[in-house]
């Protein structure tokens, strides 16, 4: 049935505020990390783990969350995960010990496992012209990027003036409205009918989180460590057997063909990619303003709001470039923006100012507001109907797995070119001194940073200094993987070519045909 345009813009309106929390919550803990440390009496161990839980949890169920809306009803399971969200928030804001923190930060993991797959399949029930839809995912993705960008911009000042609680406390009231609001206008989308696949969602939860954690261990404890190649064996063994399990299912939880069409393929991969760049970039240009340029949580995260507000209002133009002149040049695009953005932070040292620095801010938020949308629109237009939820869950679980990735692979090479320029910076301190330090990046903890008020001058320049050529190195990394995924969109979305059960793609272009969707069967 048609909707209105005012309900239409409900429903867009509230499945926003949903991805916007859920969103949010992967960067808001950074800046309030020293606050819960002091509070709660813990270390770096345990403040890993704030930030761990969350992403394991929401990576490894992303799928299930996808496969369960179309199943169980996209609505019902939109709702659960909204409710969980909110109640993993208050567990967090109320908890007087690290376990309980870490606790809810897994519930809220569960809840925007639940909620996110199913913000664009409701959207795609709603929005049913081809065009009026590309727009409406691009103010989806504007506000998901702007989750993510204004996290460390808007933690900072809620740190700073009311608490590290306060990060979880915004949250409760704005998710208690969203879910009463959703009950009221969120539409019933048709359900796929789909059997349950037990095999698919056990091994896919096993491997996904199994990998998760070994990009987050590896490099902490080395990538040589007995817990790391057993989780990397468990990551490893459970998805091969995930992959054989989907191929021999009738209505399996992930359909590969969205990995092997060259459309959609793509489209994800360099979804991972942007994850990696962002995500890395987002952690490490962090430590980089508070540690080696002394600036407060609140400077630092103001300095991103540029890049919130490019994002926000790209992502929105890009729905309509998309829906005008196609996905692919858009995306590219997007990729090779976000790529000059990493690249453009290599040109500043230890004595940079904002005034310096200030036009990648925009540059940044244009590059990632254009990739996040076009890769969603590039997903949503070319898969079936009745595996909408499923697509959706597989594109935002490669992000933030690409995420993870970026975080450790980038972390590592920081880490390694950081402990080598030490050594060369000061080596009357000697390697152990060095490694140690460079550790102490990775693992997330301030010691070599934020802890150097005791030392001469001289050696608070060199670690300054060694920090930053290692930055450096890690956002070439980002850079080059964010170029490789552009030419890769570039080379094989340039054929037109047809889904054996969905709508023809062109990587020039929208769908060529919306309507082909109705020659499905209908849905029961």
């Amino acid at each position: 049935m048609p909707y209105s345009k005012a309900r239409k813009r409900a429903v867009l309106m509230i499945l926003c505020t949903g991805l916007f929390m859920a969103m949010l919550d992967n960067l808001v803990v950074t800046t309030a990390l020293p606050g819960i440390g002091a509070d709660l009496g813990t270390g770096t161990a345990g403040l890993q783990w704030v930030v761990e839980a969350y992403s394991v949890v929401f990576a490894a169920l992303l799928l299930t969350g996808g496969t369960l809306g179309d199943r169980w009803g996209r609505r019902r399971v939109y709702l659960a995960g909204l409710a969980l969200f909110t109640a993993g928030s208050a567990v967090c804001a109320l908890a007087q010990g690290i376990d309980v923190l870490v606790v809810g930060r897994a519930v809220q993991g569960v809840g925007a496992a639940a909620l996110t797959p199913g913000t664009l399949s409701i959207l795609r029930h709603v929005f049913t012209d081809p065009r009026e839809r590309a727009r409406a995912i691009g103010v989806n993705s504007g506000v998901s990027g702007a989750g993510l960008v204004l996290g460390p911009a808007l933690g900072g000042p809620l740190v700073d003036h009311f608490g590290w609680s306060s990060a979880f406390w915004i949250n409760v009231p704005v998710g208690a409205a969203g879910l009463m609001a959703a009950a009221r206008v969120l539409p019933e989308v048709p359900r796929s009918g789909a059997r349950p696949d037990p095999a698919g969602q056990i091994t896919a939860v096993l491997g996904l989180g199994a990998l998760v954690l070994t990009l987050i261990e590896g490099p902490v404890r080395g990538w040589s460590d007995p817990a790391v190649l057993c989780g990397a064996g468990t990551a490893a063994v459970a998805l091969t057997a995930f992959t054989v399990a989907e191929r021999r299912v009738a209505s399996p939880m992930l359909d590969l063909r969205l990995l092997t069409d060259r459309s959609t393929g793509t489209a994800v991969l360099a979804g991972a990619a942007v994850g990696f760049g962002f995500f890395g970039l987002s952690v490490f240009v962090t430590l980089y303003l508070q540690y080696v340029l002394n600036w407060s949580p609140t400077k630092a995260g103001l300095a991103m709001l540029p890049a919130t507000v490019f994002t926000a209002v790209t992502a929105v133009l890009t729905g309509r470039l998309c829906a005008r002149f196609g996905h692919r040049f858009v995306l590219a695009a997007g990729l090779v923006l976000l790529a000059a953005g990493l690249a453009g932070f290599t040109l500043y040292g230890a004595q940079a100012r904002f005034a310096e620095f200030g036009w990648l801010m925009p540059l940044l938020g244009t590059g990632f507001g254009m990739a996040v949308a076009s890769t969603s629109v590039a997903v949503m237009e070319a898969a079936p109907k009745a595996r909408a939820g499923a697509a959706s869950a597989t594109l935002n679980m490669l992000r933030e797995v690409g995420g993870v990735a970026g975080v450790a692979v980038m972390g590592a090479i920081l880490s390694a070119r950081f402990a080598a320029a030490l050594r060369d910076e000061l080596p009357a301190t000697g390697s152990r001194d060095a490694d140690a330090l460079a550790h102490s990046v990775t693992a997330g903890g301030s010691t070599g940073l934020g802890s150097t008020s005791g030392l001469p001058a001289a050696v608070v320049r060199g670690i300054d200094d060694a920090f930053v050529t290692g930055l450096h190195l890690a956002l070439w990394t980002g850079a080059f993987t964010l170029l490789l995924a552009a030419a890769a969109v570039l080379l094989r979305m340039r054929k037109r070519h047809r889904r054996d059960d969905g709508p023809r793609t062109d990587g020039d272009g929208d769908s060529t045909a919306e309507e082909s969707a109705a020659a499905q069967p209908a849905e029961p």
